[in-house]
């Protein structure tokens, strides 16, 4: 295996192989106190896993706060981190910079498509540009809970329980082919999905901070399958199709995938501390009112459909609305266009959304559902009169490479 291969299966092998390692004692652990009662605490002292360049980070693992990034390290390291990973994946330029507006945008990834056209390999490939902790799960149909959370070990040397992580404890989880695992084993990450944070016997334990998870599945094949729920595909904040490349990307991949991987030449180009960073610059990009009715309109429009038996959630169009603040960054915008809603909207909302019977019959789709809702939405102007006042004072920075043609 190559050393910078770090990424750990948790299949059929408890929670030491699904990244757990030993503690100090109970107390380590939230375990007991005096009066043998035992304390609700985050896990502060785990010993997290491996980068992928083999370094183990100190404790904990939360990244670090460094001064505020500038627009133009931002723009650097986007770039850079694009183009590492279409390095790997040929022709497919478009699910690159959507998986990192997800990873921007504080989201989850769900890659969902037939198998052999590069999920997990889109998945890693995001891995390898970033040196923060990765884990990979293996999903199985006898993959147990505790396999992902990680499980309470008796220590009869210490005369008490320890708490032994699991997969899940990491900055970047990767679930290949969630759909095979038992709906008890799909629940085991709602909770840190939504609340970053794990709890085993009563005593939460707070996840690595930045979080994300990406999971891939096939739509194709039923048997040994489970079906995603909709509240566990409400928790993903965008899906990717990933599609067949064409022509000329398949002719390379041709010659350059043959004698050696491509993840082999892929280095890490972004520290936890940078992506902390770059959380905050996304966070800190301006959205107009015009902009937000715009959003709940859309998310209305889903509600009242004929065509659907389940619309857009709260969740949803708050998940719409931060994807939207990471594509205008990416765009070298300190504002959010209505464009951004456009584009995005469907990649963020129609996995959420379930067709009625009769509408399905007729070949209605969730994209039309939506598509129809964005045709009959009046488009609000474009709020360039409604930014900060700090954003209008300084000077507009370059759109990106690789940022959609809408974006402005």
């Amino acid at each position: 295996m190559h050393p910078r291969e770090t990424l750990t299966a948790a299949q059929n092998s408890g929670p030491d192989a699904a990244g757990g390692t030993d503690t100090a004692g109970p107390d380590a652990a939230g375990g007991t106190d005096a009066a043998g009662q035992q304390s609700q605490q985050t896990w502060q002292t785990r010993q997290a896993a491996p980068s992928p360049n083999g370094h183990r980070p100190a404790q904990p693992t939360t990244a670090p706060r460094q001064r505020p990034m500038d627009t133009e390290r931002f723009a650097a390291l986007s770039r850079d981190i694009m183009a590492a990973m279409n390095t790997v994946i040929d022709g497919k330029e478009e699910a690159v910079e959507l998986a990192l507006t997800v990873m921007l945008a504080r989201g989850h990834l769900l890659l969902e498509d037939v198998p052999g056209v590069g999920k997990t390999l889109l998945a890693k490939a995001l891995a390898r540009t970033l040196d923060c902790t990765v884990s990979r799960i293996q999903f199985t149909p006898d993959l147990l809970p505790s396999d992902i959370t990680g499980v309470s070990i008796y220590n009869q040397s210490a005369h008490g329980f320890e708490f032994r992580p699991g997969a899940i404890f990491a900055n970047l989880v990767i679930g290949d082919e969630i759909n095979r695992a038992s709906a008890k084993t799909q629940s085991a990450l709602l909770e840190s999905m939504e609340e970053h944070q794990v709890t085993v016997d009563g005593t939460s334990y707070a996840l690595n901070e930045p979080f994300m998870v990406v999971a891939t599945q096939n739509p194709i094949e039923m048997e040994g399958t489970y079906p995603l729920p909709e509240a566990q595909r409400d928790r993903f904040m965008a899906r990717i199709s990933m599609g067949y490349p064409d022509t000329t990307a398949e002719l390379a991949m041709l010659e350059t995938h043959q004698s050696v991987s491509p993840l082999e030449a892929v280095r890490a180009v972004a520290t936890t501390a940078d992506v902390a960073a770059m959380l905050d610059v996304v966070a800190a990009i301006h959205v107009s009112a015009a902009v937000k009715e715009y959003t709940v309109a859309l998310g209305q429009a889903t509600r009242t459909s004929d065509h659907l038996r389940l619309g857009a959630s709260p969740r949803a169009l708050l998940q719409l609305l931060r994807a939207a603040k990471a594509s205008a960054a990416l765009a070298g915008r300190r504002f959010v266009l209505p464009d951004d809603i456009r584009n995005l909207a469907e990649h963020v909302l129609a996995h959420r959304l379930i067709v009625d019977r009769k509408a399905a019959s007729m070949g209605t789709t969730a994209a039309d559902v939506i598509a129809d809702a964005l045709a009959r939405l009046p488009v609000p102007a474009a709020p360039q009169a409604a930014q900060t006042p700090q954003a209008a004072q300084a000077p507009q920075p370059a759109r990106l490479p690789g940022a959609r043609p809408g974006a402005r």
